[in-house]
């Protein structure tokens, strides 16, 4: 590669969304949720969706009855009935604030920044250490949107298109590829060659349309009949 498509690399990388995905053992954590309106409560759902083993400690003086009702099926999510403190954050690692008083959450994410934690404040991507992306799941497959905090509804869009036309049987196809992994010897660098020589059918450019090559036509245009609705609507209404 020489100098000039090297330096085009590197603007490629240092431009557009910068976001590092990761995926957190939340069941390991300990997490702090301040506000239980109607806000903390879609970023309760959100975390427990995903993670139904994490624990939560919901701080805030008055419960929504559809927050109380939900916490009632997780007994790792404790609530406490009380206006925040400082105090309150000690112990976690992970902070979300969703009070719906912007005076608050500053002070809020000024002290969770002095006790070094991860904050997210809702519907303030700037103040943000991390979001809470829209997630497609389909059995232990993962995937993670990002819109860099600039249109949620974007992503619960084509969170929607993912989570319809990926086939169940992705999760399958997982759950065998993991048996074989466990019955391959010999060095990493073997069994690397030896999956992908087991996987390369899933892909190849035969006439018979192997699994993946089914769902990435049936997902091209599932994505732009969605982009082509998000766009209709945000013109028109």
């Amino acid at each position: 590669m020489n100098s000039q498509n090297k330096n085009n690399k590197v603007l490629e990388n240092n431009t557009g969304n910068q976001l590092f995905p990761v995926f957190l053992k939340l069941n390991q954590l300990k997490v702090l949720l301040v506000g239980a309106g109607n806000i903390g409560l879609e970023k309760l759902e959100a975390v427990l969706t995903n993670s139904p083993d994490t624990q939560i400690n919901i701080v805030a003086e008055s419960f929504l009855p559809k927050l109380l009702q939900l916490t009632g099926n997780y007994p790792r999510v404790k609530l406490h009935s009380k206006r925040f403190e400082a105090a309150d954050l000690e112990g976690h690692d992970l902070v979300i604030i969703a009070t719906g008083d912007n005076i608050l959450n500053a002070e809020i994410r000024s002290l969770a920044r002095q006790r070094h934690l991860l904050i997210n404040v809702a519907d303030k991507p700037d103040l943000c250490d991390f979001y809470l992306g829209s997630i497609v799941k389909k059995g232990d497959l993962k995937i993670g949107i990002s819109t860099n905090g600039k249109s949620p509804t974007v992503a619960k869009r084509l969170k929607e298109i993912f989570q319809t036309n990926l086939p169940d049987e992705l999760d399958l196809t997982l759950q065998q590829m993991n048996k074989l992994r466990n019955t391959l010897g010999g060095d990493f660098a073997h069994k690397v060659k030896e999956l992908n020589k087991a996987t390369a059918s899933l892909v190849n450019h035969s006439n018979e349309k192997p699994l993946f090559r089914k769902i990435s036509w049936k997902l091209l245009a599932a994505v732009f009949a969605g982009i082509s609705l998000i766009v209709i609507m945000v013109k028109y209404y």
